[in-house]
């Protein structure tokens, strides 16, 4: 049986919305990026800065962000004295 696309993609923010668990790092409709720090129902706690936390909806999440397990270093620390010479 084929599944329409926007059903699918439905089903799958459906499953998202109801798979969030306290410590999941979220990106939300307006583009946060955000820690979850406690649920309660449709509300969520997420921590958007060191100590900042905020109330949200729990639709308003639109994806999880997964990081990888080893982080890249590839030297970007900002710019140096010898790049701006």
């Amino acid at each position: 049986m084929l599944v329409r696309p926007q059903r699918r993609r439905t089903q799958e923010q459906t499953e998202l919305i109801d798979s969030l668990e306290v410590g999941d790092e979220v990106v939300s409709a307006g583009g946060f990026y955000a820690v979850i720090k406690e649920i309660e129902g449709e509300t969520l706690h997420v921590e958007i800065a060191d100590g900042l936390v905020v109330r949200m909806a729990r639709n308003a999440v639109v994806g999880l962000v997964e990081h990888d397990e080893e982080p890249l270093d590839d030297g970007a620390t900002g710019s140096t004295e010898d790049e701006l010479t």
